[in-house]
């Protein structure tokens, strides 16, 4: 039995709003009113129209004197004044005023009982419903009945445009969130994603503010209930390398670090699908099932299977499920204190080691530096790897300082004793177009040696351009593959690469000199 909800608090006066409801009572709605379709396997399939991806450029956090000098203002948080932050609250409201159907979804993020925090969605669409009644840890019925009020509010009126008149907005889509208020309000997209990376925008606030670390991060347990957590940009193998048959998944994306260990904050998974197969990625293919959100896929009209490699609407195609969707998933999604660290790199320049064993120092200034290379476009011909930094592996997400998250995750390392590693799953043999991609056996094979704690005992040399202790000695990895320079042909050529690379290294560095300790600036390479 479900608890009744009064929206008259927030000025809602919609007779018919549904609270927690079941999958199939919203695949009805979604059906009928919104012209979803169900695939052959029971996926619930929509779209999210026109947007097809979060908007970054229209994300504004409300600059209040109680927060200001905690938030990182820049680019990633770009500042919005209360009275227009208000203003779009009211439009929000107004719109969903309109609705004679809205839907209530009240969940928690975190799944430890000590940390969680309640979060409300107020939405006008079934497939939103849906996707948050996934995307958030489920309650009971009980604590359902007993849920009382949220810490945060999210008002889905993405239907609706956001007023460009206004002070701060640029566009018709507007994403604004405040701390103060515990409110948070989403017009001019309805891509659902925006709700989910709102609730980790969320945390990663609330987190460091009570001491603790939030991460952009996989996390997985071995038998021993050894923790080990994954951090990577799009295409290093984060995913891929943290699903493991003899290691049971905590969560794949968004977690914290408590004094009691590793918290998931969601109750669900948004996989990619775009080229999804069977056989590469079957945890995710397998979950594609009924209770599942299917988001800007394509399907053959009459058998209903879904074209995975169809990008007709956007690349970025997603799904959400619930994670015990995941056969290998550790219920509740909490874990010890995590004994390894990976910070998982694709450099496509082919000059960085496949592991190298990271100082505490080392750690925050790779945490910070969150370095991967992607493979640049052709043009005459010719093929250049691009070179990316995002701060923390997730700097979209972030609130304070990335300093502030570096200072957290170090303490934590050691405090709990937790080591930490780079794992370069990109090139070898020379950089892309030359060498080749560092088998998946061999990458794998290195993992095994962290977690069997192999590579802790391993000897290492000292790799004087990046600053970095390798391991010489890695069960089922050729000596040669360990270090790079002698993978390549042409040395000379290496020598020259990896000196541009450890260049764009402390180029990028710089904008943190100001607040990094001389012991994290000397950890990189040096100049």
């Amino acid at each position: 039995m479900r608890s009744q909800v009064d929206l008259r608090s927030y000025g809602l006066y919609v007779a018919r709003v549904l609270r927690n409801p079941s999958p199939a009572r919203l695949y009805e709605d979604a059906i009928i009113r919104e012209r979803a379709a169900i695939t052959s396997t029971g996926a619930l399939m929509n779209s999210s129209g026109e947007k097809t991806g979060r908007s970054p450029k229209d994300k504004r956090i409300v600059d209040h004197p109680d927060s200001t000098r905690d938030i990182w203002w820049g680019s990633v948080n770009m500042k919005l004044k209360e009275e227009v932050f208000n203003d779009n609250r009211q439009r929000a409201v107004d719109y969903l005023n309109t609705r004679d159907l809205l839907y209530v979804i009240d969940g928690f993020a975190g799944w430890d009982v000590k940390y969680r925090k309640k979060i409300r969605v107020i939405c006008a669409r079934a497939y939103h419903a849906l996707f948050m009644l996934n995307m958030l840890v489920r309650p009971t019925p009980e604590e359902l009945l007993g849920f009382g009020t949220p810490d945060y509010v999210i008002y889905n009126a993405g239907q609706f445009p956001a007023d460009m008149g206004a002070e701060g907005i640029t566009s018709t889509t507007s994403v604004g969130l405040s701390f103060e208020k515990g409110e948070f309000v989403i017009l001019g997209t309805q891509y659902a994603g925006e709700m989910k990376k709102g609730v980790f925008t969320i945390m990663n606030y609330l987190m460091p503010r009570q001491g603790f670390v939030s991460m952009h991060c996989s996390a997985n347990e071995g038998a021993d209930g050894d923790v080990s957590l994954f951090f990577g940009l799009s295409g290093t193998g984060k995913t891929t390398l943290s699903t493991e048959a003899h290691r049971q998944l905590i969560g794949d994306d968004e977690h914290f670090w408590t004094e009691d260990g590793i918290v998931n904050i969601e109750g669900g998974c948004y996989a990619k699908c775009i080229n999804l197969r069977a056989e590469n990625e079957p945890e995710i293919y397998q979950s594609i099932r009924f209770g599942t959100v299917l988001e800007n896929t394509v399907f053959d009209d009459r058998t209903r299977v879904v074209d995975y490699d169809d990008a007709s609407l956007t690349e970025n195609t997603r799904a959400s499920y619930p994670i015990e969707y995941i056969q290998n998933i550790k219920l509740p999604c909490v874990g010890t204190h995590p004994k390894n660290i990976i910070f998982l790199t694709c450099d496509a320049f082919g000059v960085l080691p496949p592991v190298s064993f990271l100082t505490p120092e080392q750690a925050m200034y790779h945490f910070m530096s969150g370095y991967t290379a992607k493979v640049a476009g052709t043009e005459m011909g010719v093929t250049e790897p691009e070179a990316t930094f995002s701060a923390c592996f997730g700097a979209a997400f972030l609130v304070w300082h990335p300093a502030k998250y570096a200072e957290l995750l170090a303490k934590n390392m050691q405090k709990y004793g937790s080591r930490a590693w780079l794992v370069n799953t990109g090139w070898c043999g020379g950089q892309y177009g030359v060498g080749k991609r560092l088998s998946i056996r061999h990458t794998r094979a290195i993992i095994d040696a962290i977690h069997s704690g192999e590579l802790a005992n391993a000897p290492t040399v000292h790799d004087p351009v990046f600053n970095l202790n390798v391991p010489t000695v890695c069960s089922n990895v050729p000596a040669e593959v360990l270090i790079p320079r002698n993978a390549w042909k042409d040395q000379a050529e290496f020598d020259r690469t990896a000196k541009k690379l450890a260049e764009l290294f402390i180029r990028n560095f710089a904008k943190y000199e100001d607040v990094a300790e001389e012991a994290v600036k000397a950890a990189g390479p040096p100049a």
